[in-house]
């Protein structure tokens, strides 16, 4: 093959993925209304995964907090090896199931929560393990694999199954099965936060202003969801010290900062409700 060519046939294999995930949405759908009636009771979504797999949970989880202004507990991701597998291969440590309840153990997982298992295959010990220990508390359990009649399926309450085939390079799992569980991610972890009232329309009002670029992009999102005037968005954010949703509140409700504080608490967080709007 032609390096052109090499490419086509890879990408002809990429196209096929957001098919295969669109087929699981019903399924996502449920994962999504179980995680959200979790942490409006006060629970958490964890993700597990081994290689690929936790390498993506451990980027999902870590975008969480900057894109929704959610806590870093909200959402967690385990990984087999710890730290060290995010940027290495710790190949072995997927190999026991032991190994992955007792990383759940140690993070404190609870009835309340809701588990996350992530596995091309379906069969990996680790990620068997934590459902396992998951599944014996209460939680909530939810597979993402790319293997119909696995383990991980059959041990999960709710089983997302996107089935994206072999990979043109046998057995790579990083090509469309890793691409599949980022598109995976993605959906359940937006849709969760747009159920959780931190999301306004298209805007990311749960955003964290902690750089320059980011607070100019909050000011822009509040100038644009408000329709108010640069200045007068400036201003309210001050006073609001600086939480997008409060002077967003603000500005709309034609509130001060403790008012709209007020109405956001009373509303249990979802901003919608606070404006009056749901």
């Amino acid at each position: 093959m032609s390096t052109l060519h090499l490419l086509r046939a890879l990408n002809r294999e990429d196209a096929s993925v957001a098919g295969a995930v669109r087929r699981a949405l019903p399924a996502i759908a449920r994962a999504v209304d179980a995680t959200v009636r979790a942490i409006c009771a006060g629970g958490h979504l964890f993700y597990v995964g081994a290689g690929t797999s936790g390498r993506l949970a451990a980027l999902d989880a870590a975008e969480c907090p900057p894109t929704f202004g959610t806590s870093p507990k909200q959402v967690q991701a385990v990984l087999a090896g710890g730290r060290g597998a995010l940027t290495g291969a710790v190949e072995g440590a997927e190999d026991s199931a032991a190994n992955g309840a007792r990383d759940l153990k140690r993070r404190g997982v609870s009835a309340r929560d809701v588990v996350v298992g992530i596995a091309a295959s379906g069969d990996t010990p680790y990620v068997l393990g934590a459902l396992a220990y998951a599944k014996r508390l209460g939680a909530v359990t939810v597979a993402v694999t790319s293997n119909r009649g696995s383990a991980l399926e059959r041990r999960a309450r709710i089983a997302i199954v996107v089935e994206t085939g072999p990979e043109a390079l046998t057995g790579s799992t990083r090509l469309k099965a890793g691409t599949a569980q980022k598109m995976v991610l993605n959906l359940l972890s937006t849709a969760t936060m747009t159920r959780l009232g931190r999301v306004y329309d298209n805007w990311m009002i749960g955003v964290a202003l902690t750089n320059r670029k980011l607070q100019a992009r909050g000011l822009r999102i509040l100038s644009e969801a408000s329709g108010a005037e640069v200045s007068q968005a400036a201003h309210a954010l001050r006073q609001s010290r600086h939480d997008l949703r409060v002077a967003l509140i603000m500005l709309k409700a034609g509130v001060n900062a403790a008012e709209a504080r007020r109405r956001l608490r009373r509303a249990g967080g979802q901003l919608l409700r606070a404006l009056g709007e749901k």
